[in-house]
């Protein structure tokens, strides 16, 4: 069985609400499956409402089809909470960041897709790729 990726925020708004050259490979990437966590959801809410001005029943359509490909988001939990503050303090990223890599961490994935952390970088067996990038390693 094939470890499944993890998507950050950007990447599925991208496939949902892109008008750039980044949207193709974010929907064929999207459209293959992978995990989500609560945290993206509502990132994803939040950008959709604040930045695009999407209406909410037009944001719970989105959900929804993020939810096709991504049927089983992880939770926030007091656990993740903890793993995050220590990748934290060990890797120097944000909250917002390490509750990221801590939920694909908890989820067993081993790829999380982003354009916003360092492409490349291994974090306990999870790599960082930027799927946006030019060249690919």
């Amino acid at each position: 069985m094939v470890s499944p990726v993890f998507f950050d925020t950007n990447v599925l708004i991208y496939a949902f609400a892109g008008n750039d050259k980044r949207v193709e490979i974010a929907e064929q990437l999207v459209s293959m499956g992978g995990v989500v966590s609560v945290q993206i959801l509502n990132e994803v809410a939040n950008t959709l409402c604040n930045k695009f001005k999407f209406t909410w029943p037009r944001i719970g359509q989105i959900i929804d089809s993020i939810l096709e490909d991504c049927p089983n988001p992880q939770p926030l939990t007091f656990n993740t909470h903890r793993a995050a503050l220590l990748i934290c303090e060990r890797y120097s990223y944000s909250v917002y960041d390490g509750l990221i890599i801590a939920a694909a961490l908890e989820a067993r994935c081993t790829i999380l897709y982003t354009e916003d952390l360092q492409h490349g970088q291994i974090i306990e067996g999870l790599r960082i790729r930027n799927p946006f990038r030019e060249e690919q390693d």
